[in-house]
């Protein structure tokens, strides 16, 4: 196939418009949160599909987690990915950043040859932003991080990344991995053809099965001792939640400053709440 072969790595995480709870041991309740694609991973697609559209070649989307994560794999059918693969294994449960890290280069070596890799910054219910690049030193590649621009030419790429105080142009040889930032350009409305498609796929599984591909750590070469919890070195002591997602808020405008402290003051007597506790 003309153009260039990219993985585009997503992950399913808890609708952060929604109410998370915690299990009792302390991890996030998923199994009743609702589910979306992972925002950051939104940018990753786009510029996949943005490559692909000037260059040609396939974009396949792999994501890591439970049977019902195959419902972003959908989506990123519906945006333009060409196949995708579910990496699902009871035994990835509990992964840390290493063990996650781990098992997705293993699903990146299993799809091989790639000529990008792309990634998201972080995800929105670890936000550690470690997982891409600790996948470039597994897969022994070069990796441009916080990347917004990408240009390609004769087999190299020309990146601007974000760095403090301003962007950093960088040249590399392909292939490669890229985190895409979220100050890149945002993922376009789904196209009605492809959606249209791809509900035409749901009802054939014979032809599901041909652009999504669920495997496991044996179908992968992966090490389970490297996986999930018996990988993971991470340790989290204790998690809980701060409170409920809510409340209400006065918006004072229109007015001069002075008249709104005014009111603020009257507002605040007439809860029983003093400065003193506004300001603690």
């Amino acid at each position: 196939m003309a153009g260039y072969r990219m993985v585009v790595l997503v992950k399913q995480v808890p609708d952060t418009s929604t109410k998370a709870g915690v299990n009792p041991d302390g991890t996030v309740d998923r199994a009743r949160a609702k589910r979306m694609l992972n925002p950051f991973d939104k940018f990753a697609l786009q510029k996949a599909l943005e490559v692909k559209a000037v260059h040609g070649g396939e974009i396949i989307a792999i994501t890591m987690g439970p049977p019902p994560a195959i419902e972003i794999l959908v989506e990123a059918l519906e945006y333009g990915a060409d196949k995708c693969y579910l990496l699902s294994d009871r035994r990835l449960a509990a992964s840390d950043t290493l063990a996650t890290a781990y098992a997705l280069h293993k699903a990146v070596q299993h799809v091989a040859p790639v000529d990008i890799v792309f990634t998201g910054l972080q995800t929105t219910d670890g936000d550690t932003a470690q997982t891409g690049p600790q996948i470039a030193e597994r897969l022994d590649l070069p990796q441009v991080t916080y990347c917004e621009r990408l240009e390609i030419k004769d087999g190299r790429a020309k990146a601007r990344r974000v760095v403090e105080g301003g962007h950093q142009w960088i040249d590399s040889s392909l292939p490669m991995l890229i985190t895409v930032a979220n100050s890149a350009a945002k993922l376009g409305h789904k196209r009605f053809a492809n959606v249209h498609k791809v509900k035409e796929l749901l009802r054939d599984k014979e032809e599901m099965a041909k652009r999504i591909f669920t495997v496991d750590l044996d179908a992968i070469g992966s090490d389970p001792a490297r996986s999930g919890l018996l990988g993971s070195p991470t340790v989290v002591g204790k998690t809980w939640k701060l409170g409920e997602i809510g409340g209400s808020c006065l918006m004072l405008s229109g007015d001069s400053p002075a008249h709104n402290v005014a009111h603020l003051m009257t507002k605040l007597k007439e809860d029983n709440r003093g400065v003193e506790e506004l300001m603690a």
